[in-house]
């Protein structure tokens, strides 16, 4: 079978003689649609992007050229199915319309899968389906082209999977995938720009809005693929059994993780204390939060153990935070003076709140120093202890030195005993 025979079988007439006349018709339109689909893409590109980064977020996920792309593609395709059902043109303009929409569409769907993050393959697979599938049905032949992949496939038991049901397959899961990727993103902007939520509020609506979406987008697969899930009632009972088993730390730490976000004892930007590990909150994920130390080290620790073991919290209901920092002095100091100079190297301090006001007390007698607890407060303890004790003991080891305050160092006490002498030997 030749390309003509083909191509009539499949409802499209190819004459001997093309029509020149109807051919330079269709390449004019296609120039056309083509400069007006790059004029406007290059005009309302600008704006769009900024509106999409002010719906989205992030520059980088709608970048204008993105845009342009989508635009361009968009007018093109849409003057020529206008044209395309408008127009009376010959078969071989019509073909060379059908084409140039086909490229079109493809390009569309090929821009569009490489923004929402399907790998190259994949991209390319889609958009070669949809240069076929926008081909054929401007030409005129969409139905032999379905019976014909309706017509290929394999019966298994009483199914049967054919290559048009799989493309259908691949086609809906791909657009469930990319709308409900598209939607979690920009309803994860929207909920973090709302001023009305705090921040752990803001986290917990979040997270529900993206449970929903993927829960939205499978039922809408399953129906659109046309699954009867009644057949698999008794596998999906022992399956969902099995799984529940398998998965009970995991369902566990996600609904400890929404409770310790609806009651908001720890939440993102939260100073905790489990066990050994002291940093801020980062976030609360899916199974565990995220624990971030001072020395850049993030820990995940899992949301039950966050609601079950006991934690401390500083900045729970109170930011403020108040430091113990011990210093001894040496016995024959004069404490007045050295108390006053701990109070005066406290008050230096940059992070040191002025209310409450920086104190000393005396701790103990202890055997080679006088101990003193230096209390203050800090209102950011996020940003760390340790620098802050540093900067007090600093200023004191100069205050200190210049006022004559000893520090202590251990003390023996030492007795001799006079031994009698040896008895004299003869």
């Amino acid at each position: 079978m030749d390309w003509h025979t083909w191509l009539a079988s499949a409802g499209v007439t190819i004459p001997n003689s093309p029509d020149v006349e109807s051919l330079v018709v269709a390449v004019v339109l296609v120039a056309g649609a083509v400069a007006i689909g790059w004029f406007a893409g290059h005009r309302a590109a600008p704006p769009v992007a900024v509106r999409l980064k002010r719906l989205g977020g992030r520059a980088a996920a709608f970048p204008e050229t993105f845009v342009a792309a989508v635009i361009q593609y968009s007018v093109i395709a849409l003057l020529l199915l206008i044209v395309g059902n408008s127009v009376a043109l010959s078969p071989l303009a019509l073909m060379l319309l059908a084409v140039a929409l086909g490229i079109a569409v493809a390009r569309l769907v090929h821009r569009i899968a490489r923004a929402a993050g399907l790998g190259k393959s994949t991209a390319t697979i889609l958009a070669l389906v949809a240069l076929v599938a926008t081909t054929a049905a401007t030409l005129g032949g969409m139905q032999p082209l379905i019976h014909g992949l309706d017509e290929i496939g394999v019966t298994i038991g009483k199914h049967r999977i054919t290559l048009l049901a799989v493309i259908n397959a691949i086609v809906i899961v791909a657009l469930l995938y990319v709308v409900a990727k598209a939607a979690n993103h920009v309803l994860v902007h929207l909920i973090g720009r709302t001023s009305s939520l705090d921040l752990s509020q803001r986290a917990l609506v979040q997270k529900l809005a993206g449970i929903g979406v993927v829960v939205v987008a499978v039922l809408l697969g399953i129906d659109l693929l046309g699954i009867d899930l009644t057949a698999l009632t008794v596998f999906s009972g022992a399956a969902g059994l099995a799984i529940g088993f398998g998965l009970q730390k995991t369902f566990g730490n996600l609904i400890a993780g929404l409770i310790l976000l609806m009651d908001r004892s720890i939440k993102p930007g939260d100073v905790i204390v489990v066990g050994d590990t002291f940093g801020s909150v980062g976030k609360i994920g899916v199974r565990a939060g995220s624990v971030v130390t001072r020395d850049g080290k993030e820990h995940l620790i899992p949301n039950e153990q966050l609601m079950t073991d006991a934690v401390e919290n500083w900045s729970y209901s109170d930011r403020n935070v108040r430091i113990h920092i011990p210093v001894g002095v040496a016995y024959g100091c004069d404490l007045a003076k050295a108390q006053q100079l701990m109070v005066e190297a406290a008050t230096g301090a940059a992070r040191v709140l002025d209310t409450p006001k920086p104190s000393v007390w005396l701790k103990d007698f202890s055997d080679s120093s006088v101990d003193h607890d230096i209390l203050v407060w800090i209102a950011d303890p996020e940003l760390g202890v340790g620098n802050v004790r540093s900067d007090i003991l600093n200023r004191l080891w100069r205050l200190f030195a210049d006022n004559d305050i000893e520090l202590p160092f251990p003390q023996r006490d030492i007795h001799v005993r006079s031994m009698p002498p040896p008895p004299a030997t003869g």
